[in-house]
């Protein structure tokens, strides 16, 4: 029998009582939808997703490759080379037009598939970074993503989350969103699930929660009511508007070097054009047609106009590497910035250390528990530490076990984690730290099933780096005429907040002395680098609770249970990656909200700092904007900070002309990240509202991963550089070899004889190579892998440019030697040239059109650096070595196949004529090598006097 679809919202949802909207939308409080039933509605209602924009179709995009204006002018010379041809008739096919045409073709389509190629990298990106969920499913918790959402879905939410679809709430804790998108309003909505009578706008309806808000405060459990284009956010989707295509720095840096060199190229053309009619005489339409389209031939071949689609290419190509190693780049501005990153602020706990907590050390008013295991897997011995609080054979006592006992209740209760067992494997779902704490409470013997049999939560102050601690409320099933209050956060907050202090299974008053002690305890727990909670409880009559006020109040006198002391281990790569960072120039920065003892026994076995030295916050509060500017030039650890000092810090290491790299994770977080260089969210760990905020999204919240993302994106940023280099030398080189081929055509014996124009190339062949050159090899060359010696050098100034110049003399210098031995092989290859030749003019523009590719496929060789050898890591990139076969497969085949002779004005060589042809091409690797080696000489000479001076 099939089922009615599921309505994708029930009529004036926000007037029915959460259960009625459960019951319409045929699901469940406590085990959410089955997860066929998910499935089969999903396939039913269709995707949470916003309609998107009517793709491009793709004949305009093909059609777009053709608006060029140089293109035009290609087409137009395509069309009036034809209408020559049949004025004329001197020939069996319009071999120039068809060769013309062919090649915009076929550039064409490489454009095409380059920028098909850059879209879909970009697409697969936004894919990885697609927005989480949390459901509950056949009674289990998930984690899904935000689009596989479908109504009747129970979902979590919580600080920090952007609501995924539209929902009834069930339950809210201080819930709080942010509704500024749909509705204007800036500031937050508190949410209540109580029924609301009568008619009410959406700014008004309380108990619902709205796609693409966002929560500011508090958590809470809603089922989903609309999804997609059903949800308010759909309903004025058409008003949204539309991000525009993103522009990075370097493309904009690109287009203004592209624009300059066409200036300069085009008044080239045009003067070459007028020099040519001058010196030739040229007389005729027929001839100065053939002129007209040698000027717009060479414009076309020298202005670099794929560039763009070249490098969209090359860095989504790139950053899908970056992505395989767990770096998801949002933003490809990013990409280029990574590489000039000199300062890495990062959080400690997770992206540091391993993000496993472990309790180690438990310390109440009857002595100190050392609690053994690693990881979540919830055994591990318990054992008195010394022999505080012993009976002599390492017995607890009495006392100590029930402050154990209360202290670790205490722990479990006051926490949200979830512990799981999957297939024999123990995993968190939550704050790793609340984790730790359930993982040592079944390790004392509370089990889950006993601890909820007894407290039923019935409220809860979450959480805030405000207040640094968080409470729940309880039902005591043993102690039913009051309510338990369970409070964890910071010791030395907490501890203000406590008149008493537990003792076995009574309380005392905490003394001034006492006071001192815990606090000296709360310092040596700190100083073996553990990560400290302290822990407190008090009894509210249940005759005075009012679930509905609940509120700081209710965190006065507390009475004290213990300090919990738990273990973070240092990742064993993250130690590699700081110094692996230190030998690339880059600092690598702490900010951690952990003890400052902690948080310098951490830094300093990281190798972040060496002195143990750690401001905190309240110091930073103390300092002006020039103080900390001046102090953050050599503070590496910052600990006990807020969000609002992660934003000062950012600002004080920019000021001092760093490009800072900040990574975070919480809602507070996200003003630092917009403000850093490079934004970083967790992937695990982060908050919806910080990866928004962000520019990378590590998806292991690994420090390691940083590392790798900076050299990936240095890598990246070398490579756009080396076919840069390779591209603007080969064109350079075409460019001088007309211009003085024509200014020189009398001294290397360039005549017509009667045959027409006398010129270095043809119109075709210098298209000819212009495709070859700038289409595969090119492409490679952003293929190339990184070198070893990326991530030993400085970053590269802020101020620099894309092409530098060392770059620029680099260029020219190869441009320069192809253009000269170009017109020697031509020389070579005619009579009456310096050179004594007996060829023809057909063999003597073959000769040189083969050279010149020869030049250019050398040259892609040469251009991976400006000092290291060409010779190093030749064969490491195959790709690379394709392209050039290919090219010099294709020179071979327009050289010798009658069909392309004809379009190209070719004639057929000799073995010795290759032989010569690649001799003197191959001039320009060995002369560029001997440039490069006097370059590393001089840099060594300079570092040994720069090392030898005092």
């Amino acid at each position: 029998m099939t089922r009615e679809p599921v309505p994708e919202e029930p009529v004036a949802a926000y007037q029915l009582s959460p259960d009625a909207v459960i019951s319409a939308l045929e699901t469940n409080e406590q085990r959410g939808l089955e997860v066929n039933e998910a499935a089969a509605r999903l396939e039913r209602n269709g995707r949470n997703e916003l309609v998107a924009a009517k793709p491009v179709p793709g004949w305009r995009k093909v059609l777009a490759q053709f608006t060029d204006t140089l293109v035009i002018l290609l087409l137009l010379a395509a069309a009036v080379s034809l209408g020559l041809w049949l004025f004329e008739r001197d020939s069996a096919l319009p071999y120039e037009a068809i060769a013309i045409l062919a090649i915009v073709v076929f550039n064409a389509a490489m454009g095409f598939v380059q920028q098909a190629r850059a879209e879909q990298a970009v697409a697969e990106l936004q894919q990885m970074s697609a927005a989480q969920a949390r459901v509950i499913r056949g009674g289990e918790q998930y984690s899904v993503a935000a689009t596989e959402l479908v109504t009747g879905d129970i979902i979590l939410v919580e600080e920090g989350d952007t609501i995924p679809a539209d929902g009834r709430l069930i339950h809210s804790v201080s819930l709080q969103t942010s509704e500024a998108t749909l509705t204007g309003e800036s500031l937050p909505e508190s949410k209540d699930p109580e029924a609301i009578s009568g008619e009410a706008p959406v700014g008004d309806r309380q108990n619902m929660i709205f796609s693409g808000t966002t929560v500011t405060y508090g958590r809470g459990t809603a089922v989903v009511t609309a999804t997609g284009m059903h949800s308010q956010m759909g309903q004025i989707a058409g008003m949204l508007e539309q991000a525009p295509p993103e522009t990075t720095p370097l493309q904009q840096d690109l287009a203004r070097v592209g624009r300059i060199l066409g200036m300069v190229v085009i008044a080239i053309a045009v003067v070459m054009i007028f020099t040519i009619i001058l010196v030739e005489h040229v007389s005729g339409f027929s001839a100065l047609f053939d002129v007209l389209i040698l000027g717009v031939a060479l414009a076309v071949a020298a202005v670099p106009e794929g560039l763009p689609a070249l490098v969209t290419a090359v860095l989504a190509l790139g950053v899908q590497r970056m992505a395989r190693r767990n770096a998801i780049v949002r933003h490809l501005a990013a990409v280029e910035t990574l590489g000039a990153a000199n300062v890495i602020a990062s959080d400690k706990t997770g992206t540091l250390t391993r993000n496993e907590m472990t309790v180690r050390a438990i310390v109440t008013a009857s002595g100190r528990v050392t609690l053994g295991g690693t990881g979540y897997e919830p055994e591990g011995e318990v054992s008195v530490h010394g022999i505080a609080g012993g009976n002599g054979d390492n017995t607890i006592s009495e006392p100590l076990r029930r402050e154990l006992e209360r202290a670790l209740t205490v722990g479990d209760r006051a926490a949200n984690a979830v512990l799981h067992q999957e297939e024999g494997l123990w995993s968190i779902q939550g704050d790793p730290t609340e984790g730790a704490l359930l993982v040592a409470a079944r390790k004392a013997g509370l089990t889950e099933d006993m601890l909820d049999t007894r407290y039923e939560r019935v409220a809860e102050l979450p959480f805030s780096s405000e207040r640094k601690m968080m409470s729940t409320l309880h039902t005591d099933s043993q102690k039913q005429k009051s309510i338990q209050v369970f409070t964890k956060g910071a010791p030395d907050v907490l501890l203000g907040r406590c008149d008493r202090e537990r003792v076995g299974d009574s309380t005392r008053p905490l003394t001034p002395e006492r006071r001192s002690e815990i606090l000296q305890a709360n310092e040596q727990l700190a100083g073996e680098a553990l990560r400290t909670l302290g822990v407190a409880a008090r009894f509210v009559p249940a005759s005075d609770f009012d679930a509905q006020q609940v509120d700081e109040d209710l965190e006065q006198d507390l009475v004290f249970v213990g300090l919990i002391g738990m273990l973070d281990p240092p990742r064993e790569e993250a130690r590699q990656a700081v110094a692996q960072a230190r030998s690339a120039g880059i600092r690598p920065v702490m900010i951690t909200g952990d003890h400052p003892v902690t948080a310098a026994v951490i830094g300093r076995e990281l190798g972040i700092c060496t002195d143990g030295r750690a401001v905190t916050g309240e110091e930073i509060d103390q300092m002006t904007d020039e103080a900390l500017h001046s102090a953050a030039q050599d503070i590496s650890v910052y600990a006990r900070v807020n969000p609002e000092h992660k934003l000062r810090i950012v600002k004080a290491l920019q000021k001092g002309n760093n490009i800072v790299a900040m990574t975070g994770d919480g809602v507070n977080d996200a003003p630092a990240l917009k403000a850093a260089d490079i934004g970083i969210a967790m992937g695990i760990t982060g908050t919806d509202v910080s990866r928004k905020a962000s520019d990378i999204i590590l998806a292991d919240d690994n420090f390691a991963t940083i590392v790798a993302a900076v050299e990936e994106g240095r890598a990246i940023f070398a490579n756009i550089r080396k076919f840069l280099r390779y591209l603007l030398s080969s064109n350079i080189g075409e460019v001088l070899t007309m211009f003085f081929g024509v200014l020189l055509a009398d001294v290397i014996g360039l005549t017509t004889n009667g045959a027409g124009l006398a010129l270095p190339l043809l119109a075709t062949q210098i298209l000819w190579i212009n495709m070859v050159s700038d289409g595969a090899p090119a492409l490679a060359l952003g293929l190339d892998p990184g070198s070893e010696e990326a991530m030993t050098k400085p970053p590269r100034p802020r101020e620099e440019g894309v092409i530098t110049r060392s770059m620029w003399a680099g260029i020219v210098f190869v441009g320069t030697i192809t253009a000269a031995g170009t017109l020697f092989v031509l020389d070579a290859s005619l009579p009456g040239g310096l050179v004594a030749g007996t060829g023809t003019l057909a063999y003597g523009q073959t000769m040189a059109f083969t050279t010149l590719v020869l030049f250019s496929l050398f040259t892609v060789f040469t251009s991976r650096s400006d000092e290291q050898s060409a010779f190093s890591g030749l064969f490491s990139n195959p790709w690379l070595w394709a392209a050039v076969g290919v090219s010099l497969l294709l020179q071979v085949a327009v050289v010798y196949l009658p069909f392309l002779q004809k379009p190209f004005s070719t004639v057929s060589l000799s073995l010795d004529d290759w032989l010569f042809c690649t001799l003197v091409a191959s001039s320009v690797l060995w002369l560029r090598e001997l440039s490069k080696l006097i370059i590393r000489v001089q840099k060594s000479r300079s570092a040994s006097v720069a090392a030898s001076s005092p």
